[in-house]
């Protein structure tokens, strides 16, 4: 019964509305149920794409056990620490074990798989409600639409290679990134991401530094990184790259590497588990002063006999 009373109800509402305006509610109804669904299924989508990265990552730093312990800084800050006490703060940190991996500031993960998570970290952020802010988000890749990033220059320092092989386990990378816009004062917040190359291999991911800023094209926020490698890093030749993420943008802004200067080309690194320290021993023979004189008064003593004896003769 009903069934019956809805079935005449819904013919009564077909008769009265023309088939046009039915085609055009039918089609709203999809449009909405499409609204609704899409964005569980974007989900689900970008969920299992950070498992296939998480898998592609897992088999990179699995295949051996790396550690390194890096500090950054700007470089011309008043708060800036001497070379010297950030070497110092370095090795207590690795008599500690506090490794960048433990700090999750060194991922061990290619360029790839590094540019990759950014955008799924911020497509993931975003809501339902926002959805449309965060696609334009993802297709800006900076604050300032009329300006320009640049890393200016970049260079290393290699420091400590204790057996004196020529690899060094202990160096530094410092770079210039500029914002070049119509006024000199302008200022944006942005980070960097360091990676390794070993002998012309792929991008490995070492170091994140912190937020830091950026005045114009001042000279003075120059940002230095200063890093030991302690496990896995063979004996080798390795080239830098220096990504610039602007804060809160997914997109590289700036990049600089090997192919831009020939400081960041080929070093001679490798991790401390190589760089053991060369003590050289030596084994010395000490005469003793007093013997040496009674064997000479003996050898006179010999040698005058034998000549009175001659002379006796």
């Amino acid at each position: 019964m009903m069934n019956n009373s809805i079935k005449q109800l819904t013919l009564k509402i077909t008769l009265r509305f023309s088939p046009i305006l039915l085609t055009t509610l039918q089609l709203t109804l999809m449009l909405t149920l499409m609204m609704i669904t899409l964005p569980s299924f974007a989900v689900a989508a970008d969920n299992a794409n950070e498992i296939a990265d998480t898998a592609s990552t897992t088999d990179i730093t699995n295949t051996k056990v790396i550690q390194s312990y890096s500090s950054g800084q700007v470089a011309s800050s008043t708060s800036s620490a001497s070379q010297e006490q950030v070497l110092k703060d370095i090795r207590q940190r690795v008599l500690l074990g506090d490794s960048d991996q433990e700090k999750n500031k060194a991922l061990n993960t290619t360029r790839e798989n590094m540019i990759t998570q950014k955008h799924l970290q911020a497509r993931k952020s975003s809501t339902t409600k926002n959805m449309t802010k965060s696609l334009r988000l993802n297709q800006t890749s900076r604050s300032f639409s009329d300006g320009t990033f640049v890393i200016y220059e970049g260079y290393s320092q290699l420091i400590e290679d204790l057996d004196a092989d020529g690899y060094f386990q202990t160096f530094s990378v410092t770079f210039d990134a500029d914002l070049i816009t119509g006024n000199p004062h302008d200022e944006a917040v942005v980070y960097a991401e360091l990676y390794l190359s070993e002998n012309g291999g792929p991008w490995v991911h070492y170091y994140s530094t912190d937020s830091f800023v950026i005045h114009g094209e001042s000279s003075d926020d120059e940002f230095e990184v200063y890093s030991t490698l302690e496990q896995g890093f063979n004996a080798n030749y390795y080239d830098v790259l220096i990504d610039i993420y602007e804060e809160g943008y997914p997109n590289i802004v700036a990049s600089y590497s090997s192919d831009d200067s020939n400081s960041l080309y080929a070093l001679p690194l490798e991790s401390s588990d190589y760089d053991l320290e060369y003590i050289e021993y030596y084994s010395e023979v000490h005469t003793d002063g007093g013997s040496s004189s009674v064997i000479a008064l003996i050898i006179m003593m010999i040698a005058l006999s034998i000549r009175q004896f001659k002379f006796k003769g």
